[in-house]
């Protein structure tokens, strides 16, 4: 009855905010304990509420029982995947950022949007301490101390870490190159190459040797830089066991 009666009798005692059930206070408590009592069976992830793990669960079984009815895709929520979703098919974005004006089609977007403008990062990785903007970002970032890999290749059954990574590895197969350099029209399977490609046009290096201030357009030649330096050689010929800086020596 309290749905139409709009009755809120159970207060957060730490930030006065009301609620019409108790056991939604119990669970907006959470925020302020950091307790996550709902651990993962399978890759030991934790979290503060039993449908969030219901939700996560859905990673590793693959289950995805709500359908969008204009195009047939398929979401392992209702509430947050399939409704952001089918605001692709209305084009509806009522939410719009103060700061910047961009719109957004749930309030959710928007609020992680917000983030790009003050920097707060809510989400913290429990084991190393890394600190992130977006839930979706620990969550990918947790795969790297559990090993976790749902994605799979259904051409050569390689296995990823996230959905970005298996999109990526795909373009192997099917030859897809769709990131095109607009100077020289060379295209890539992979922003990451375009982005460095464009450096031979540019001709920035944005990576300095902290030792000897040398720059260098890749990240990896960096790499490989510095162990001029350290004189580490991490590659090693198994033919006749001579070792190496580089992997491309």
């Amino acid at each position: 009855m309290r749905i139409h009666s709009g009755e809120k009798p159970y207060e957060c005692e730490t930030c006065k905010k009301k609620f019409s059930r108790k056991f939604v206070l119990t669970d907006h408590m959470r925020t302020h304990t950091g307790e996550k009592p709902y651990e993962c069976e399978t890759c030991k992830s934790k979290f503060s509420r039993k449908s969030h793990l219901a939700q996560h669960m859905t990673i590793h079984s693959g289950e995805k029982p709500y359908e969008c009815e204009t195009c047939k895709k398929k979401f392992s929520t209702r509430k947050s995947h399939l409704a952001l979703h089918m605001t692709i098919h209305s084009g509806e974005k009522p939410y719009e950022c103060e700061t910047c004006k961009k719109k957004f089609s749930s309030k959710f977007v928007l609020t992680e949007h917000m983030r790009t403008h003050t920097g707060e990062k809510p989400y913290g990785c429990e084991t190393c301490k890394m600190e992130f903007s977006f839930k979706s970002n620990l969550a990918k970032h947790m795969r790297t101390h559990s090993g976790d890999k749902p994605y799979e290749c259904e051409t050569c059954k390689k296995k990823f870490s996230t959905k970005s990574y298996l999109a990526s590895h795909m373009r192997i197969h099917s030859g897809e190159k769709p990131y095109e350099c607009e100077t020289c029209k060379k295209k890539f399977s992979r922003k990451l190459f375009l982005t460095d490609h464009m450096r031979t046009h540019t001709g920035e290096k944005p990576y300095e040797c902290e030792t000897c201030k040398k720059k260098f357009s890749r990240k990896f030649v960096l790499t490989d830089h510095m162990r001029t330096h350290t004189g580490e050689k991490p590659y090693e010929c198994e033919t006749c066991k001579k070792k190496f800086s580089s992997k491309f020596v």
